[in-house]
């Protein structure tokens, strides 16, 4: 039996979905228009040419679920991770690194004559672009697993629908574990009512109001208003982000504004900002505390890791967001909203 699955060494939480490569390229010969109906800005450059960039650097065993696990894990938190990968040496590498950090791998399928997922981000000034592609696995959720206290679902690929059922009849079978869920791409396209069931168990859930409103399928602007309608699709907490504006909160009864933490130069790479932000918001509930100082932890986190290229290096333990917390701007503090 898998040392992680005895009774008396319980998960704290378990990261579910997908694994994946990140290698980051550094663009110098691009530019950034807007030019186009949507006023959207693209990342444009000369085609058919050869374009000369300054770096590349590829990072093995990233995620959203991955990256989370992570940022748990240094925060003092037991984790694991339920994964897939293809068979190849990027699946081998990516076990190494997440074995050496102290993420329980026991769950990793390992998918023979498939590839292991690998995206390719383009970084440009102080954001990117990312090229990400879902390799279709044959998703199973583990036999005999031991409730975990949390589970934290993120990204999978377009085939998995049937695997969310699995989750979700797990989530019923186990009511003592607690789900945090935050929706990719795919998971966002579904909507609500395909998934209707995970999201009335969703202790927590987490999405960008960009997100928000294509989940709702609302044109509505109005984030006090966006956090009542996706309260009522049934998460306990809800957690909208707005990008600079900072993040907000509702758990029925109150309605609660985090502003950002300010920079403490200027970002690196942003990929993994998200996932820092909602692991650190959900391992403070899991260590017990409240909502407002998870609204402060968790930005401490997300700020320090676009300080870093890729989504985990810049993951910061208690200790060091204390540390931030006691230099903090003397705004820096969560307030309740209407």
């Amino acid at each position: 039996m898998f040392e992680f699955l005895k009774k008396n060494n319980q998960v704290d939480l378990i990261g579910v979905g997908d694994l994946v490569v990140d290698t980051f390229i550094e663009l110098n010969d691009a530019w950034i228009e807007d030019d186009n109906p949507q006023k959207t800005r693209e990342l444009c450059m000369r085609f058919g040419d050869k374009l000369p960039y300054k770096n590349e650097v590829t990072i093995y065993g990233e995620g959203n679920s991955i990256n989370a696990a992570h940022a748990a894990m240094r925060l003092g938190l037991k984790t694991a991770i339920i994964s897939d990968l293809g068979d190849g040496a990027l699946s081998t590498e990516c076990l190494f690194h997440l074995n050496r950090s102290g993420i329980n791998t026991d769950n990793v399928t390992r998918h023979i004559s498939k590839d292991t997922n690998h995206n390719f981000v383009l970084r440009f000034k102080e954001d990117r672009t990312i090229l990400n592609h879902h390799n279709e696995y044959d998703y199973v959720f583990p036999k005999n697993l031991q409730a975990p206290k949390w589970i934290y679902l993120s990204s999978l690929a377009q085939n998995s629908l049937a695997y969310h059922n699995e989750i979700s009849d797990f989530l019923k079978a186990n009511p003592e574990t607690k789900l945090a869920f935050q929706p990719g791409t795919f998971q966002i396209k579904l909507g609500i009512e395909k998934l209707g069931e995970l999201y009335k168990r969703s202790e927590i859930f987490f999405c960008n109001k960009e997100e928000a409103q294509k989940i709702l399928n609302t044109a509505e602007t109005n984030i006090s208003k966006l956090l009542e309608m996706m309260k009522a699709a049934g998460p306990k907490i809800v957690v909208i982000t707005d990008g600079p504006t900072g993040a907000y909160v509702f758990d029925g009864v109150k309605k609660i504004h985090g502003p950002m933490f300010p920079d403490i130069a200027l970002p690196v790479d942003r990929t993994g900002a998200g996932d820092a932000f909602s692991s650190t918001f959900t391992s403070a509930l899991i260590l017990g505390k409240d909502i407002e100082t998870a609204l402060r932890w968790a930005p401490i986190n997300s700020m320090n890791v676009v300080q870093y290229v890729g989504a985990q290096a810049g993951h910061l333990t208690i200790n060091q967001i204390e540390g931030f917390l006691k230099n903090a701007p003397t705004n820096y503090k969560p307030k309740i909203i209407d």
